[in-house]
C-alpha cells in the first residue's frame, strides 16, 4: 500500500467538499440527503483501496471502492470521484501522470468494463437513464476505455478516459496551479477553478438530470460572473443561490468530481502540499448569506 497515495486521496476529497464552491455541498450548506460528513466517511472508505490501485485491475479497484463507500453511506457520494481517481492512483510513482494514465487506460479490458458497470449499478447515480449501446444494465462487449469513448460527448468523466485526462491534467491542473500561486490559499484556488470550469464546460450531472439546455444556462451564467469580477462579487453570490434553488437540482456535481481529481493530481505532482493553508477568510460567503 502507498501511504502517499492514501493521504493524497483523502486530502483531495476533503479539500473538495470543504471548499465553499457554488451550488455544491460544503460546510453549513448541506443538502437534505447529502452532508459533509457523508463525504468525509466516503473519503476514509476509498483512500486505502485506491492506495492499492497498482496491485489489481482498474475495474476491480473501482468496484471495491464503491462497495466500501456503500458500506458507510446510503447515497451516491463519490462514483465520479472514484472513476477519476482510480486511474490517477494506479499510475506508478516513477511515471508522470500523463504517461502513466494513458498507458493504464490503453490497457483496460472488457472485464474492467464489467466491473465498472457493476460499480455504477451499486452507486445508482441520479439521472443515469438508458442508452442504446453498452448500457450499464447489460454486459459490456468492449474494453472500459472503448465504452467510455462511446459516452465522451455526453459525460465529462467518460471524456477523461477517452482523452487521457486531457481536461483534468491539461486544463484544470494548470488553472489550479496558476490560481494557487497567485493567492497561496487552497480554498480560493478551488473556488476560482470551479468557476473557470463551469464557464467553459456544461456540467454532465446537470445535463443528465435536467437536460443540456439547463447545463448550458449554468455555463452562460458562470461566464457572466467571470465577466463581472469573479468569485469575490455579489454576482457570484447570486449565482450560488440560483444553483442551490429548486431543491439543489442544479448542483454541478460532475465539476466537483473533476476538481477532486485535479486536487489529487496537484498533490501527486507537487503543485501543492497537504499542509498548505486552506481557508479563504475573504470568501464571499463570509460577507453575507445567499
Amino acid at each position: 500500500m502507498s501511504t502517499a497515495i492514501e493521504q493524497s486521496v483523502r486530502v483531495a476529497c476533503l479539500w473538495e467538499v470543504r471548499a465553499r464552491k457554488a451550488g455544491n455541498v460544503c460546510p453549513h450548506r448541506e443538502f437534505a440527503d447529502l452532508t459533509v460528513n457523508d463525504f468525509f466517511c466516503s473519503a476514509d472508505a476509498i483512500a486505502p483501496i485506491l492506495a492499492e490501485a497498482t496491485e489489481r485491475p482498474l475495474g476491480v479497484t473501482i468496484r471495491r471502492a464503491i462497495e466500501a463507500t456503500r458500506a458507510v453511506v446510503t447515497t451516491n457520494t463519490n462514483l465520479g470521484i472514484v472513476l477519476l481517481l482510480a486511474p490517477l492512483a494506479a499510475a506508478p510513482a516513477d511515471e508522470s501522470l500523463v504517461v502513466g494514465v494513458s498507458r493504464i487506460l490503453a490497457a483496460t479490458t472488457r472485464n474492467d468494463a464489467a466491473e465498472v458497470f457493476a460499480a455504477i449499478r451499486i452507486a445508482n447515480p441520479g439521472g443515469l437513464g438508458n442508452v442504446s449501446s453498452e448500457d450499464v444494465h447489460s454486459e459490456p462487449t468492449q474494453t472500459l476505455r472503448d465504452v467510455m469513448t462511446l459516452a465522451r460527448e455526453r459525460d465529462l468523466i467518460a471524456a477523461q478516459y477517452a482523452s487521457g485526462f486531457a481536461l483534468v491534467l491539461g486544463e484544470m491542473l494548470p488553472t489550479f496551479r496558476d490560481r494557487f500561486r497567485k493567492c497561496g490559499v487552497v480554498e480560493q484556488a478551488i473556488v476560482d477553478l470551479q468557476l473557470a470550469t463551469l464557464a467553459r464546460w456544461p456540467d454532465s450531472l446537470i445535463a443528465r438530470k435536467l437536460g443540456l439546455e439547463i447545463a448550458e444556462e449554468v455555463r452562460r451564467r458562470a461566464c457572466v460572473v467571470v465577466e463581472n469580477g469573479g468569485t469575490a462579487t455579489p454576482a457570484y453570490r447570486e449565482f450560488d443561490a440560483w444553483l442551490r434553488g429548486d431543491g439543489h437540482r442544479r448542483n454541478p456535481g460532475t465539476t466537483a468530481d473533476l476538481i477532486a481529481a485535479t486536487l489529487f493530481a496537484a498533490l501527486r505532482e507537487g503543485v501543492v502540499d497537504a499542509s498548505a493553508a486552506f481557508d479563504w477568510a475573504a470568501h464571499p460567503f463570509t460577507q453575507g448569506t445567499t
